[in-house]
């Protein structure tokens, strides 16, 4: 099974399950932005706990891995868990819903696209730019989450909503980051 099948799977299996969510990190800044290799898919989900089983005989074993403790303990935490597609060694990421305001900000401003073959919620491209900066900040200085920002900031430069990103940047403490961004940006 590819990535995109592997999503597809997923998306189908949220979808169904009345769950919410939206697709985020390295595949939706390949999407806006500059496509560059990932072995993971991260989403950001609403699972309700009534849906989990739904979503365990989706993913049955020995073809994947996804552990049914593990899925309760992160919806009851609101942290991630982790899905493996065993053949191929891809892994999806379920980054589950918090109460910081800009993952409330972001999740609420998700749109419904036509990408990879599918109809999809996808991160807003300033929500990427910004969410990629802030793992940037966080990792230290990942050149690659830096590079991820940068590339869909100039793809997208025109569509942009300007007063969004600055008001966030400022939020988040992302200001230096953003000054290194608009200074190596080549829109």
């Amino acid at each position: 099974m590819s990535q995109q099948q592997l999503l597809a799977t997923v998306v189908h299996a949220l979808e169904e399950s009345g769950s919410e969510y939206m697709l985020t990190g390295s595949f939706a800044s390949s999407l806006q932005g500059e496509p560059r290799l990932t072995h993971d898919i991260d989403l950001v989900v609403v699972i309700p706990e009534n849906s989990i089983s739904h979503l365990m005989a989706s993913f049955p074993s020995p073809d994947f891995v996804l552990d049914k403790n593990g899925v309760h303990e992160a919806i009851r935490m609101k942290t991630m868990f982790t899905l493996l597609s065993v053949v191929e060694g891809d892994k999806v990421d379920f980054w589950l819903l918090t109460d910081d305001p800009f993952d409330v900000s972001r999740f609420g401003r998700k749109r419904r696209e036509y990408a990879l073959g599918m109809q999809l919620f996808v991160s807003s491209p300033e929500d990427t730019i910004l969410a990629k900066l802030r793992w940037a900040k966080k990792s230290g200085g990942s050149e690659k989450q830096f590079r991820d920002s940068l590339r869909v900031y100039e793809v997208q430069h025109d569509r942009l909503d300007m007063n969004y990103l600055r008001e966030w940047v400022v939020k988040l403490g992302l200001d230096e980051h953003w000054a290194r961004l608009l200074q190596e940006a080549k829109p």
